[in-house]
């Protein structure tokens, strides 16, 4: 048994080594294959910086941002499963065969992120908490920080390692921290899954390592994805290319390399194992407009960036941001008969954005209809009118135009009080 831990107290130092020697080639511009390990299996297998860009399999650089991509490219992307999800509405608009179950590897991090951002919002823990590394984390293996039992580590860097690296010892200790227990924290997992309406996703791990019936679909990682969007300084750790711990002694670098070499990228996760194959979350977001891709069970590591790129394309090419809103114009004051007032000031409702597609905002039509008069009383946010949003003859959204203030009628007690008013000013 000594024999053992000897031997395993060294592969843990071989494979410190190794890492050590990895982030140092990275950070001076050349590759070595197959020593960042995630999930049990090579999570990159390959990674070279060059002139700026990297290189996987094939010659990439930075991304194309006037990309243009049809629908046509997007059936034809390298994923089993893929799904194309507008952030801020939960509109689709795209999907392929997203309500498959498969094994979600990795991206199931999301949903341990999500739990831990809301410990944070609740004040169950605070940023710079000191978290004790136990025996269970230490063991996880495939790609960690090798969190030692009983190492202290503050929650911030445990969120880091989690959501840059795709660290197993690190999601595992978070988990443990927020829940108390590997089983306590699955269980607010899957609660959380049915809370979002997750139909088709059942948790067994907080890590994504392979399990029996550890499954999720493209469609139930968008929702995810967007609920951890919700907690915007999330995007401070998973938008992170290079970083480091422990005062410069362990080296970060993300999995997702989108977030690097594609505009606007700002996460979310990778996720890699041998039963899920390539898969990754992207989130990015151009002129106003954030857009989320899932691409699951993609070949190799190029594919699924190949996939989430072109879905992400598509989005960014065919669709753009418009939210309706009333000019000044258009919000007239309303006369008042038989009222205190003579007129009543009106405002419009306001309206989430809309997508619309790309170049059409010039061609949305707008009927105001607003009342001429209205007879008194009047009640505050009292409807006066309406503002109608059309595109090619289909409404597209229709503002209530409604009264600021109430509007007293002019009674003969009201007007002797007002005239009692003015005699005393």
């Amino acid at each position: 048994m000594k024999r053992f831990r000897r031997q395993k107290a060294w592969g843990r130092k071989a494979l410190k080594l190794l890492a050590a020697v990895s982030a140092a080639a990275l950070l001076a511009g050349t590759a070595l294959s197959g020593l960042a390990f995630a999930d049990g299996m090579p999570e990159e297998e390959s990674l070279a910086v060059s002139n700026g860009g990297f290189q996987d399999d094939d010659t990439m650089n930075y991304y194309d941002e006037n990309a243009v991509a049809t629908e046509a490219d997007v059936m034809a992307i390298p994923a089993r499963s893929s799904i194309l999800m507008d952030a801020g509405s939960g509109r689709i608009l795209f999907e392929q065969n997203a309500d498959e179950p498969m094994p979600p590897a990795s991206i199931t991090k999301i949903m341990t992120l999500l739990l831990t951002f809301e410990a944070l919002e609740n004040g169950a823990l605070t940023p710079g908490q000191k978290i004790t590394g136990s025996e269970h984390a230490s063991s996880m293996g495939g790609t960690q920080i090798w969190l030692e039992p009983g190492e202290e580590m503050a929650l911030e860097d445990l969120i880091k390692a989690a959501a840059v690296n795709s660290a197993n010892d690190a999601a595992m200790a978070l988990a443990e921290a927020v829940g108390g227990s590997e089983a306590a924290f699955v269980q607010m997992m899957n609660d959380k899954a049915a809370e979002l309406g997750m139909q088709n996703t059942h948790f067994v791990n907080p890590t994504g390592l392979d399990a029996e019936g550890h499954l999720s679909t493209a469609r139930d990682i968008a929702l995810m994805s967007r609920a951890l969007l919700g907690y915007p300084e999330a995007l401070s750790y998973t938008s992170i290319w290079m970083d480091s711990l422990r005062e410069g002694k362990t080296a970060l670098v993300n999995t997702n390399k989108l977030v690097r070499f594609y505009k606007g990228c700002n996460g979310l996760k990778t996720g890699t194992t041998d039963g899920a194959g390539s898969c990754l979350s992207a989130t990015a977001t151009r002129d106003g407009l954030s857009l989320i891709a899932v691409s699951m069970g993609s070949a190799t590591s190029a594919e699924r960036f190949d996939a989430c790129r072109t879905l992400l394309d598509y989005g960014f090419s065919a669709f753009e941001r418009f939210t309706p809103a009333a000019e000044p114009a258009e919000l007239q004051p309303v006369k008042v008969l038989k009222g205190t007032a003579p007129q009543v000031e009106v405002e419009a409702d306001e309206a989430p954005a809309l997508l619309i597609p790309k170049g059409k905002g010039t061609e949305i039509e707008r009927q105001v209809t607003l009342m001429p008069d209205a007879e008194a009383p009047i009640e505050k946010d009292q409807v006066m009118g309406s503002i109608v949003f059309r595109l090619n003859g289909e409404t597209l959204c229709e503002l209530a135009i409604r009264a600021k203030e109430p509007v007293e009628r002019l009674g003969f007690k009201t007007a002797l009080r007002l005239l009692w008013q003015k005699l005393l000013s």
